[in-house]
């Protein structure tokens, strides 16, 4: 027994000398993994290489996740289209055509003697200029002499200008002598003016309403007037009445002199700049935005600002400012205006004339624009003060400018459906349906809301598919439909227009893109009918709350 302990001993006495060793030897390994966890690198920098933009090489990542793919406007915009930027691809089949037909007598052979129609026209410029347009044709409907109306000088836009400084008066009555007799004021009976019988027409009313309200009163009175005179006029006339309302705007109303010669001016400096430009009609004003409903992301500072004005009007409801966006009823920012004119392959070194009041967000709202569209100018930016002196105290000359250069641009763009979007967008498909490009607002919202989830290849396709049908080709369906934005009764075709149509006319929507059209019309609109629960208008209390919110739809 004692010589088995002896020899048991030792074996144990030699494992305790191997401790030392094997503690050394793990130390070290310890030491060594450590040195080498030091210098490898760490799981954050594979990660800022799996996300590295590939659009530009100079970005700094930071450790926020990212969608991928990566939304980036490409610094180079020049891209590949199948159509012309600069021109409608059907445009040269039809051409506007307003003669009278054999059928239409002269004014001569039916004006009634003492019989004077008088007319007082409401809102902005291009508010009147409608309101101008119907009453010749209300006059020649009701076969009076007219009187040249009379201007708006007391709405929202506070012009104190004639009807002579604005248009010029004897081309006016000289150009439409053979469709009605006008004259520049009542004539005097007894050494004394006539006082004229006072009344209003409903809206949209037809030959048969304005014989039926109207006419009676040329028995009491020599001299009728209409006041608040916009939209008193059908949408759907006879053909002949229809071609006289085009006769009237596009071819007799023509702003006078000093006006023309500054917007040709300004026209002249555009085209001085490149061979092609684009004009913008922005209406992204801040009264605009008060009434639109609409929040752009300006936090409480826009809230506080934007609701200050909506105070103006008591009963205006806003409910859901996200639902009126998602439903396209809001005017798209300046930034979306411009990456939908990049996504449609306009390059970014193309001149763009922004028409617009001021700015809501002034420079800061219009920087992104900028930044797409580097070449943005305006009528202040390429005249001097001095030159627009003669127009700038003064609302609707300086509108009239504007006109002039939408109405030559060789793309006009509009943000809204507003009165001057519409004559202009009429204008232009009357003399060759030039590009008219009006946003689809509707798709183009749910577009940005998700354009950071997609490459810049896939959101401009859409663009460009989303665009068919709102670029001012032949045939193409308007917003509103109302006549002054399409004038198809003075749109004719030529022989072989059907022919070159077939097949290639994709401008129809289909039945599911028509039911949201009509439930996507402008956001301005769609409040005014909220506002008055979906009654007809003329049921409504005639107040001034409802002056100046019609006014606000002028320009």
């Amino acid at each position: 027994m004692d010589g088995h302990r002896r020899r048991h001993i030792p074996k144990h006495s030699r494992f305790r000398h191997l401790i030392p060793a094997i503690s050394a030897i793990s130390a070290a390994i310890l030491l060594l993994y450590c040195f080498l966890s030091f210098l490898a690198p760490s799981p954050d920098h594979f990660h800022h290489f799996g996300h590295h933009t590939s659009f530009d090489d100079h970005t700094i990542d930071d450790d926020t996740p990212k969608v991928s793919p990566i939304f980036e406007v490409p610094t180079s915009s020049k891209m590949i289209s199948d159509r012309n930027l600069w021109s409608t691809s059907m445009s040269k089949f039809y051409f506007g055509c307003s003669d009278a037909t054999s059928q239409f007598p002269k004014a001569q052979s039916v004006t009634r003697p003492n019989r004077y129609l008088l007319i007082d026209t409401s809102g902005g410029l291009n508010q009147q200029r409608t309101g101008i347009t119907d009453a010749v044709v209300a006059a020649r409907i009701l076969n009076a002499t007219l009187v040249v109306p009379k201007l708006d000088k007391k709405s929202f836009w506070k012009d104190s200008s004639t009807f002579s400084e604005i248009f010029d008066v004897d081309w006016f009555i000289s150009n439409l002598s053979k469709d009605v007799k006008i004259i520049r004021e009542l004539p005097h009976k007894g050494g004394k003016k006539w006082s004229p019988y006072s009344t209003r027409v409903p809206r949209k009313c037809d030959e048969r309403c304005y014989h039926i309200h109207v006419l009676p009163l040329f028995s009491k009175k020599r001299a009728v007037e209409l006041s608040k005179f916009d939209y008193r006029l059908a949408n759907e006339l006879e053909t002949d009445f229809q071609k006289l309302r085009c006769r009237v705007n596009y071819h007799a109303l023509k702003f006078t002199a000093p006006i023309v010669k500054m917007g040709q001016t300004l026209v002249n400096r555009m085209r001085n700049m490149g061979k092609h430009f684009v004009a913008l009609h922005l209406r992204f004003e801040p009264d605009m935005l008060a009434f639109s409903g609409c929040y752009y992301g300006g936090g409480e500072k826009e809230i506080k600002e934007l609701g200050k004005i909506r105070k103006r009007w008591k009963t205006l409801n806003i409910s859901d400012p996200e639902k009126e966006r998602r439903q396209g009823r809001c005017p798209l920012t300046p930034e979306e205006v411009g990456l939908m004119l990049r996504a449609l392959g306009y390059d970014k070194n193309v001149h763009i004339y922004v028409a617009s009041g001021e700015v809501y967000g002034g420079a800061h709202t219009l920087a992104p624009l900028k930044a797409l569209f580097p070449n943005i100018h305006s009528k202040d930016t390429i005249a001097t003060k001095q030159e627009l002196l003669p127009f700038s105290p003064f609302s609707s000359r300086m509108a009239a400018l504007d006109f002039i250069v939408c109405d030559e641009s060789d793309v006009f763009v509009t943000n809204n459906n507003g009165n001057m979007a519409k004559i202009l967008s009429g204008r232009r498909r009357y003399f060759g349906h030039k590009v008219t490009i009006r946003p689809n607002a509707k798709k183009l919202a749910r577009l940005f809301l998700e354009r950071e989830k997609l490459t810049w290849q896939e959101f401009s396709s859409r663009v460009q598919v989303h665009q068919v049908g709102f670029m001012g080709e032949p045939n193409e369906r308007p917003g509103s439909g109302e006549f002054h934005e399409n004038p198809k009764s003075c749109i004719c075709e030529k022989p072989d227009a059907k022919v070159k149509l077939v097949g290639n006319n994709k401008y129809i929507d289909d039945d599911d893109d028509q039911e949201e059209e009509e439930e996507e019309e402008d956001g301005i609109v769609s409040n005014l009918r909220y506002l008055f629960n979906d009654t007809n208008v003329d049921d409504v209390p005639l107040v001034y709350e409802e002056n100046e919110l019609e006014e606000l739809l002028s320009d």
